[in-house]
């Protein structure tokens, strides 16, 4: 048995609009309750015209988000012609209600056909009405993404002998597995697409990322981001543009690198090789990374984000991280509006305790 399912599926804004909406929005490419209003809304959808008198509809399948203390009814209603009572057409009908619809949308479409996202439509007639109830009693809005309808196709009573194929109890009871099966096909068809990160959201984003080790991520389109350029990443994870990026990355700004060979005290072009012995040491296996002060808001999202840099930073390597204040450097002439001017500098020496202070000058005038 090779099912070909014809459906019509409603997943953009363009198919939605329309409609008809009573304290329900349009949200992204779904439809949302609107949480400014009441704590129930609806929505009418168009007449789906199937273009056969007498038609069977078969299954109708809504894919929604509904928090706790949040419920989805569907209504469904069909007939050979557009008219109902006194109106020529139901849709315009539909459209020109009142402030207060809700008595005459039941009256028209009468008890719902389920009070879950997935249901058997027993309607006949060529013109088909499905009708959308939202409700939350909560502080979370429940928010509909895809509308499909099963138009026709295999069925399992097809492959019945004939006698069986008229039995309406046959074919409902056979639709619960014929149901199963065609969903779990339609998965199988539908897994390679799934597998692309660049259409995947949610858990799947996540577990997608991590086969190419992107743990940590905000947003999903920041993970999408960093999938799309993980192997140029790893190529260059510890290089000095590597570890900037890694340092950016974990806090959202552009960091000052200072390597070992920079301020080297037995570099020739050293004019004063004990202040910087003093202030760098002569490890050749530490780097600086310089920070603005405000960088982290307290002292374990900055151990956090040292523990991180350590799995990024080349093997043998270590990192010391500096906290820089703002400030303003005053030259040796500098007046401040009275005859004085300010002059000298403070030294000081970098190591796993200290900071660099505002008032901290590296380096020095020649005569001193």
């Amino acid at each position: 048995m090779e099912p070909i399912q014809a459906q019509m599926v409603f997943c953009c804004a363009e198919q939605w609009m329309g409609g008809y909406f009573y304290q329900v929005e349009p949200w992204g490419d779904g439809l949302r309750l609107d949480p400014g209003h009441a704590s129930t809304g609806v929505y009418c959808l168009t007449a789906v015209d199937s273009g056969e008198t007498g038609f069977l509809w078969g299954r109708a399948a809504v894919e929604a988000d509904l928090p706790a203390d949040t419920a989805l009814r569907i209504y469904a209603r069909a007939a050979d012609t557009r008219r109902w009572e006194d109106w020529p057409d139901l849709d315009r009908g539909i459209q020109s209600l009142g402030a207060s619809p809700m008595a005459s949308l039941r009256e028209i479409f009468g008890a719902p056909v389920s009070d879950s996202g997935d249901c058997l439509l027993p309607c006949v007639g060529r013109y088909l009405w499905i009708m959308l109830e939202l409700t939350a009693t909560g502080t979370q809005a429940p928010v509909i993404r895809t509308l499909r309808l099963w138009m026709r196709g295999d069925h399992m009573t097809d492959y019945l002998p004939a006698i069986y194929q008229g039995e309406d109890f046959t074919r409902r009871f056979l639709s619960i597995f014929d149901s199963m099966y065609t969903d779990m096909d339609r998965r199988i068809d539908t897994l390679p697409g799934q597998m692309d990160y660049q259409h995947a959201g949610g858990d799947l984003l996540r577990y997608l990322a991590s086969w190419v080790c992107v743990e940590r991520g905000g947003s999903e389109e920041e993970l999408r981001q960093r999938i799309r350029t993980a192997l140029p990443d790893y190529e260059d994870l510890y290089t000095v543009e590597g570890v900037r990026r890694s340092v950016r990355r974990l806090t959202g700004r552009d960091p000052i690198l200072i390597e070992p060979f920079q301020v080297s005290p037995n570099r020739p072009d050293c004019q004063d090789p004990v202040l910087y012995r003093r202030l760098y040491g002569e490890d050749p296996y530490r780097f600086f990374v310089l920070l603005p002060e405000d960088t982290f808001s307290g002292q374990r999202e900055r151990e956090l984000f040292q523990r991180d840099m350590e799995a990024v930073i080349p093997a043998g390597m270590t990192m010391q991280m500096i906290q820089l204040k703002p400030c303003v450097q005053l030259d040796w002439h500098t007046y401040l509006g009275i005859n004085a001017r300010i002059g000298g500098y403070v030294p000081a020496v970098i190591d796993e305790q200290a900071t660099i202070h505002y008032d901290t000058t590296i380096g020095g005038a020649n005569h001193e």
